[in-house]
């Protein structure tokens, strides 16, 4: 049967990840324009880098949560072969689903955490009234992350507890030995 204590451990890493992805994407840092000098050459001034660290802590906290799922289930493919049946199907399938979107969630928040703590005194040529040409991170990259660590989290207990119950199922039962070499 699947360890309460190995479920508990990822799901409360992955939780935290999804903390953190969701804080980041709030306390994205934004940009007023300033002047350096008197001579008028304005440069971006930012708030806060404050989603850089929470990104960074997410990214960290569920590739954690990631290789536990994984040593805890040998990574589906060390030890011994699964029992053949349904169990082993949906194993193998989320275990496919949870790579997929813990890939998908760290890209999001690295390439959100990279492109956060961008923030020098970025100097721009000429202001133009209607637009700020500072640069800023989009909305909705760490909001992205979050989403998919939320998705490798489900996916991670899915494919952890029918991993376990492919374990507990007994072996086939193989009746003889291959083809009949009878005489017609």
């Amino acid at each position: 049967m699947a360890s309460i204590v190995v479920i508990g451990l990822v799901l409360l890493l992955d939780i935290l990840a999804f903390v953190l992805a969701i804080g980041a994407e709030r306390r994205r840092s934004t940009a007023q324009l300033g002047e350096a000098e008197p001579g008028g050459r304005r440069y971006c001034v930012y708030d806060t880098d404050a989603s850089t660290w929470y990104g960074v802590s997410a990214l960290a906290l569920l590739l954690v949560g990631q290789a536990v799922a994984m040593a805890a289930s040998r990574c589906f493919c060390c030890g011994r072969a699964l029992s053949p049946g349904r169990w082993r199907f949906f194993s193998g399938l989320f275990f496919v689903l949870c790579w997929l979107t813990f890939v998908i969630a760290e890209v999001c928040l690295l390439a959100g955490s990279v492109r956060n703590a961008y923030h020098t005194k970025y100097v721009s040529g000429y202001y133009n009234e209607g637009a700020l040409p500072c640069a800023m991170l989009r909305r909705g990259v760490f909001a992205a992350g979050a989403a998919f660590a939320f998705l490798t989290t489900l996916f991670v207990m899915l494919h952890y507890v029918f991993y376990s119950k492919a374990r507990a199922a007994p072996p086939p039962i193989i009746n003889g030995g291959g083809i009949g070499m009878t005489r017609i």
